[in-house]
């Protein structure tokens, strides 16, 4: 019920840019374009160190200034409508993974599970939105994509803020299994992990370990944003 109310006071209330704080309107246009990179679109992303066990990474934006401000609001200030333009960059780091092949099963995405707890206190649960949001962009070009939300975190974990790479592999080992009365992903299609940010990778690893022990195999793994230093430069810049 408290995520039903924000959408109603979001409707009937004015509202500033989640991003910049411009006045009127949810997300400006200069806003709606970091969220691409500036235009750039979706880049691969390259951990250093990276963990062991972490598949290929692409990531729809940088985490940096109006970008952190608009997950910031819809994580944490309940700012619903936002899970579309951010599941639109979400759905351009799927789209770069390239996993889609002529006659393959659908694409499965799966989310990084938050805590109960913390999804409780918020009144939602952001990452499944985004995921949401994402493969409904994706349909829309004619993709055929599920959300699967088959993940859970079977322990509780440590804030990860504030640790190093190895201190949040170590803080999020086994910390995450299949669902009970979820069945292993299926090998017809192409699981791909989904998180709205990745740091040291060290969750995403896990998520991979967990499907795979479930006996899938997560093809790759996409994100909103990533550290601007994180994306790996091409020929044309991008």
């Amino acid at each position: 019920m408290r995520g039903v109310w924000r959408e109603l006071a979001g409707l009937v209330l004015p509202v500033d840019c989640a991003g910049c704080g411009r006045p009127r309107t949810e997300l400006c246009a200069a806003c709606h374009r970091a969220l691409a990179r500036g235009g750039r679109g979706a880049g691969r992303v390259r951990l250093a160190p990276r963990p062991r066990g972490l598949p290929e990474v692409w990531a729809g934006a940088v985490y940096a200034d109006e970008v952190r401000a608009v997950l910031l609001a819809h994580k944490e200030r309940g700012a619903l409508r936002l899970a579309e333009p951010l599941g639109a960059a979400l759905a351009g780091a799927v789209r770069g993974l390239g996993v889609r092949r002529a006659g393959a099963g659908p694409l499965l995405l799966v989310p990084v599970p938050s805590a109960r707890k913390a999804v409780a206190g918020r009144g939602h649960d952001p990452v499944r939105r985004i995921a949401l949001a994402a493969t409904a962009e994706l349909r829309r070009t004619g993709v055929a994509a599920w959300v699967c939300a088959g993940l859970r975190q079977r322990r509780a974990v440590a804030d990860q803020a504030g640790l190093s790479a190895r201190q949040r592999s170590a803080n999020v080992a086994g910390a995450i299994e299949v669902r009970g009365g979820v069945r292993g992903p299926s090998a017809a299609a192409s699981v791909v992990l989904v998180d709205d940010l990745v740091t040291t990778g060290a969750t995403l690893t896990e998520a991979a370990r967990a499907v795979a022990a479930a006996g899938g195999e997560a093809v790759g793994a996409a994100v909103v944003a990533a550290p601007r230093g994180t994306f790996v430069a091409v020929r044309n810049g991008t």
